[in-house]
């Protein structure tokens, strides 16, 4: 008797695991080579009765009306055009002289209309030797009569490194193609030595530590203090490779977190700190002194936080889980399954989101009090009233949508949150995806200059600026100004020029 009870519970037990594999089978094969768009197909679910809810019988069936066959011209794919403001050069295409004369009659031939084509000529990297000479004076009727002679100096600004050949342009070109194009510095080495230029990745590397140091820094340190000072910001955070840190292996991950503002936010601040680890500590000791709302997602390192921080959950995290759930079900097992009511619950709530998009912040408040609230309250008593295994794609969902609810439900606090953490998830992309390119970074040293430069440059472009021509102006600028004028240096000051704005951005 006890043989078969034993039996029986390792049949269970082996039924299980054949349904857990084969739930990550299917969820592996969609990774690799499905979609990897989270957009739901189920608008609806038939245990909602979709049709008998859209249905209106008073609505009259539209006519058939035929329509006469008809041509169109092919449009122009979208985002091709030429700017106004780039400068053209005309190429006038004239018959000569002596070709000038009527083949009928021998009589002159004057100019009746003209074609127009026109091109966009691409004009690879010019470079280029500055040489700055400063004139000095002095009076000769002095030289020779006086014991002193007065020198005067011509104005010369000072280079954005010292006793190097650096200049502003080329730190600015060398930051935006590694940190925004992605391009690594032995590609770029090896750019300029096909050009005749032995610069070295080393040289390179130093010359964007020395400028993020001396000039990059004071302008994050006051862009960490205003963002500071708002009331809703998001986190995020993702892994970095550090090849030579003290007391780590190589292999060892380090972190690079994110920090931004929230979508309401006049002049958008997005920050990047690294950090050797992932400990709670981490955003403790970077929001020191902050007093609002934090969108994360799930880390427990964020719920350690202090209570004058209310921490926002990602309802954007918790529908993943059900989509996964989804995935991992074969075809005709999706159909009415826990997965797919969950997804209907979490698709019903963002369709609600949609159409508070244009709301004030005190009416969205309102509208989420009276219809998404009672809604993910509802989800809430199903998922509780729902038994899965725990270990299972189902359950797991279950469990996050349970565990999390503290904080999602915080969304409902006030009409400035949002529904989920998607804005800094998609800020942190940017670096994400250039670690792909660079892989690692070499330094503790180098890693803090990235965060920094990286932050630098994705605030200018979220503030509309052109991150070249800012940095450049910032490099030519901060090396001849004193402390007291770096807030009008940050990107949401209107002391930029004009021709570091995005064209569509110049009023």
């Amino acid at each position: 008797m006890a043989e078969n009870v034993a039996l029986k519970n390792r049949i269970c037990e082996l039924e299980f695991l054949v349904k857990y594999y084969e739930e990550q089978f299917r969820l592996a094969k969609h990774r690799q080579f499905g979609a990897s768009s989270e957009k739901s197909d189920i608008e609806q679910i038939s245990l909602f009765n979709e049709v008998e809810v859209t249905a209106d019988e008073k609505v009259a069936e539209s006519e058939l009306v035929e329509i006469e066959k008809h041509y169109r011209k092919r449009k122009r794919a979208a985002g091709d055009s030429l700017p106004e403001n780039l400068p053209v050069e005309t190429v006038e295409h004239t018959l000569p002289e002596d070709r000038q004369i009527c083949s009928e009659c021998d009589g002159a031939l004057h100019v009746m209309g003209r074609q127009t084509r026109r091109e966009l000529k691409i004009i690879p990297a010019q470079v280029k030797i500055v040489e700055h000479i400063q004139h000095i004076y002095s009076c000769r009727h002095c030289e020779s009569s006086n014991d002193h002679t007065p020198i005067v100096k011509a104005t010369m600004p000072e280079p954005v490194i010292k006793g190097s050949f650096a200049s502003a342009e080329a730190v600015a070109h060398i930051m935006t193609q590694k940190f925004m194009m992605g391009l690594p510095l032995y590609r770029m080495e090896q750019e300029w030595n096909r050009q005749g230029i032995m610069l070295s990745r080393q040289t390179m590397s130093n010359w964007l530590t020395k400028c993020s140091e001396d000039w990059l820094e004071p302008i994050y340190d006051k862009l960490r203090g205003k963002l500071l000072k708002q009331d809703v910001l998001h986190a995020d955070e993702t892994t970095v490779q550090v090849l030579h840190e003290p007391g780590k292996t190589v292999q060892s991950n380090s972190y690079m977190w994110l920090y931004r503002t929230g979508g309401g936010a006049d002049n958008p601040i997005i920050l990047y700190e690294y950090q050797p680890d992932r400990r709670a500590e981490r955003p403790q000791a970077f929001l020191k002194g902050y007093k609002g709302y934090l969108h994360t997602d799930g880390y427990d390192g964020y719920h350690k936080l202090s209570g004058d921080i209310t921490v926002v959950g990602c309802w954007a995290h918790a529908r993943r889980k059900f989509n996964e759930a989804l995935k991992g079900l074969s075809k005709e097992h999706q159909k009415d399954s826990l997965a797919q009511i969950g997804m209907w619950y979490c698709d019903a709530l963002f369709r609600l989101e949609r159409k508070y998009a244009e709301y004030s912040a005190e009416k969205r408040y309102e509208a989420r009090l009276k219809c998404s609230l009672p809604l993910a309250e509802d989800f809430l008593l199903w998922a509780k009233s729902v038994d899965a295994l725990p270990k299972s794609l189902i359950g797991k969902a279950l469990g996050y949508l349970t565990q999390q609810w503290i904080y999602l439900k915080n969304i409902y606090l006030d009409g400035r949150l949002e529904l989920s953490n998607n804005r800094g998830e998609r800020s942190i992309k940017p670096f994400v995806i250039g670690r792909k390119n660079w892989l690692f970074c070499n330094t503790t040293k180098g890693a803090r200059a990235s965060s920094v430069i990286y932050s630098i440059i994705e605030t200018a472009k979220e503030n509309s600026l052109k991150p070249f021509d800012y940095l450049v102006w910032l490099f030519k600028t901060m090396p001849n100004i004193t402390t007291g004028k770096i807030d009008d240096l940050l990107p949401g000051s209107d002391k930029i020029p004009v021709s570091c704005r995005q064209p569509e951005f110049v009023s």
